[in-house]
């Protein structure tokens, strides 16, 4: 039997494959609350040639409407990627209570590897983080689509 954590960020996994079959980078993000998904969210910022179509936002939008409220209190987030500072700001403001997150993201990650905008207590609110589920396989996702991307653009370089 899986935990809820486990169970959910395969959800999330499910959504990062969605997002790499487009070529956009493969983060995925599902919201529960009341222990059903309400909102689902994936990399879309190729497609939507938008700065903001990160898949936390997508799926904080669509769980707000999905409540009719930007307190999405009572939610979790599962994210594959640990959140950019951008995503890690809207989850504070959008009062989410906790965020389960597949990865680490050293170079951007504002959760605890740059920083811990979740939880600074200089906020109005603060995050609780579950760190490492489904570590593995959401670092594996992420590895080897930068790895396919390396050998296309120095493909495309052969070939120009």
């Amino acid at each position: 039997m899986l935990s809820p954590d486990v169970k959910y960020m395969r959800k999330a996994i499910a959504l990062a494959r969605r997002a790499a079959a487009m070529g956009e980078i493969p983060i995925g993000c599902v919201i529960v609350h009341e222990g059903k998904v309400i909102a689902r969210g994936f990399n879309q910022r190729l497609h939507k040639h938008s700065t903001l179509a990160h898949a936390e936002l997508i799926a904080i939008d669509k769980a707000s409407r999905k409540l009719g409220d930007w307190r999405l209190e009572g939610c979790t987030m599962y994210v594959t990627l640990e959140p950019c500072q951008m995503c890690a700001g809207a989850l504070v403001q959008s009062r989410m209570d906790r965020v389960v997150i597949g990865t680490m993201n050293p170079k951007a990650g504002c959760a605890g590897s740059l920083l811990n905008l979740l939880q600074t207590p200089l906020f109005n609110h603060q995050v609780e983080i579950t760190y490492g589920v489904c570590e593995k396989e959401c670092s594996t996702l992420l590895t080897e689509f930068f790895a396919d991307l390396r050998v296309r653009v120095k493909e495309e370089k052969k070939r120009s």
